[in-house]
């Protein structure tokens, strides 16, 4: 199971093109609200989503989180002690962390990037405590699947497939959407 936590002020398409991709590979994805079930993003766009964060369970199942960007939804996700949570248990449990645009700074405030290759949006490196930043759109190091924003969304969302299935996978989504 792969849960995307939604926060009022998210990034749109930060979270639906990750979403769509790993569905497309026949993924369980469950997207999770914050605070309600209808979540509305930064552009005004309402979502419902599939639960709340007080009904989540961490457990053995659980494979992957993913934290989209945007603002006010990246400080709502790091206020949220159901995602901080969720974020501890995957670091203890070796799961993957996916987080795009300004969320990777969430990791950095928990020192979680200290020594590995990051990315995230353009003005929050500093925010990436101890990080190695990279010029690259997506980056992974670890457990750790960071990208740079919304422009960078498909990519992100297939190398959360590659990692979530396989990378022949990852080539087969990125051929049927057209992507090269």
């Amino acid at each position: 199971m792969i849960y995307v936590f939604l926060a009022n002020g998210f990034e749109e398409t930060e979270a639906l093109a990750p979403v769509d991709l790993l569905r497309r590979a026949g993924k369980n994805v469950v997207t999770v609200g914050v605070g309600d079930n209808i979540i509305k993003g930064s552009h005004g766009i309402p979502v419902i989503a599939d639960t709340i964060v007080e009904e989540i369970s961490l457990d053995e199942e659980l494979e992957m989180i993913v934290l989209p960007g945007g603002m006010p939804g990246t400080l709502n996700l790091e206020k949220s002690e159901y995602v901080q949570k969720a974020i501890d248990y995957c670091v203890q449990n070796n799961r993957f962390i996916g987080a795009i645009c300004a969320a990777p700074s969430i990791l950095g405030h928990k020192g979680l990037l200290n020594g590995k290759k990051a990315v995230c949006y353009t003005g929050f490196e500093t925010q990436l405590e101890g990080a190695v930043i990279c010029d690259s759109a997506v980056e992974t190091d670890g457990i750790f699947i960071t990208a740079r924003g919304a422009g960078v969304a498909i990519e992100f969302g297939l190398k959360l497939v590659e990692k979530a299935v396989s990378k022949e996978e990852s080539d087969r989504q990125r051929k049927a959407i057209l992507f090269d």
